[in-house]
């Protein structure tokens, strides 16, 4: 229904000369850097794409941004434009909220470029000031770093880096609560009062081709156009048409946006989570396998137990004097055969008897009581 609703309001645009002076281009074009245009809802994020390349020397970019037409956003590509005369340059439009509605302020031309709500809009537009390129004794030198003039012969080129006031993923497209909160510089604040002009008939002719382009509106593209960006204004169709690459995220700036090198860091703790469920569980699964072999064991022994018991009572039952007797024998036994050891242990300890001498009488020749003393011959 939206869709439909954005395809008559087109065509009505196209149709009725009374519609076309309350579009968004007409208003623009009127208040030169005034609050033209307002709106109850939030204007998308703006989408990312790539600029087309500069189709001559002298031409300068102007950055594509969400218009309105009373019922729905519609993206007005971005697009190479000439000039005004040398020496000036553009400030772009921006949505700003205050008062409760969304408002926006038209770009215009100027010798400088003033505060267009800090929005970061790109290439040589990094939320303050204009770092894509610069005027020098009437020539217009470009800043290669920001600019796609690689097909054209340009001789008047410099290249500086760029940094753009930018949080990751952030591509709002409006200043105050909610958006990017920016406020203007003194010396912005000056710049907003010195000579402007207006937008050229190009710039206009370029804003009204995009309000009939049914692709162009959100309700259509999700916040994605079909057209982010042509080489010439109003050229919607052609090879130097751009499609958005995609559509813009919704993290304001000044809040936290989701970076892509913290997604690593959380995954890497939830893996010592599972380890340690995973040994937690390995304690409590060791008694769950030993419990039925417990179980079954103790009934098996039970039964042997009960068998072996039997078994020696019928044997008691049985014989119950033998035991008896055999002990009384059993001790009388062994006292015996220890015995036995101890005589035959003892008999070689035994001596023989000394053999008696028989007295011997008096030898011949000898004196009784004078044999073998001193001085007396020997006894024989």
């Amino acid at each position: 229904m939206q869709t439909l609703r954005s395809a008559i309001v087109a065509t009505l645009v196209a149709m009725s000369p009374l519609a076309f002076s309350t579009s968004s281009a007409w208003a623009q074009a009127c208040t030169c850097g005034g609050v033209g245009i307002r709106a109850e809802e939030a204007p998308p994020p703006l989408p990312e794409y790539d600029q087309p390349p500069i189709p001559a020397p002298g031409y300068i970019w102007t950055p594509g941004y969400w218009s309105y037409n009373n019922v729905d956003y519609y993206w007005v590509p971005g697009t190479w434009v000439e000039p005004p005369h040398p020496g000036l340059l553009w400030t772009p439009g921006y949505w700003a909220f205050a008062g409760g509605v969304y408002a926006f302020t038209a770009g215009y031309w100027g010798s400088h470029v003033g505060f267009y709500g800090g929005i970061p809009y790109g290439f040589g537009y990094g939320g303050t000031g204009y770092q894509g390129g610069r005027w020098d004794n009437g020539q217009f030198y470009y800043n290669r770093s920001v600019n796609n003039i690689s097909n054209v012969h340009i001789t008047n080129v410099y290249e500086e880096k760029v940094t753009i006031n930018n949080v990751t993923n952030n591509r709002v497209s409006f200043n105050g609560e909610g958006g990017i909160l920016a406020k203007p510089t003194a010396e912005e604040e000056l710049m907003a009062r010195e000579p402007h002009e207006r937008p050229t008939k190009q710039q206009l002719d370029h804003n009204r081709a995009a309000s009939l382009s049914a692709g162009a509106f959100a309700s259509t593209n999700h916040g994605r156009p079909d057209v982010a960006a042509t080489v010439r204004p109003a050229a919607l169709t052609g090879s130097g048409v751009v499609r958005a690459k995609s559509a813009g995220a919704l993290t304001p700036a000044g809040a936290e946006a989701p970076r892509t090198d913290i997604a690593p860091e959380k995954e890497k703790p939830k893996a010592p989570e599972k380890i340690e469920r995973k040994n937690e569980m390995r304690p409590e699964a060791k008694p769950e396998v030993e419990k039925p072999k417990e179980e079954k064991a103790p009934v098996e022994k039970t039964q042997e137990r009960e068998k072996v018991q039997e078994r020696d009572q019928h044997k008691e039952k049985a014989a119950p004097e033998k035991p008896r007797e055999e002990r009384k024998a059993e001790p009388e036994t062994p006292h015996e055969e220890m015995k036995a050891p101890e005589k035959a242990h003892e008999q070689p300890k035994a001596r023989p008897a000394p053999m008696e001498r028989k007295p011997e009488g008096p030898r011949p020749g000898r004196e009784e009581g004078k044999c073998g003393h001193p001085g007396e011959p020997a006894c024989h």
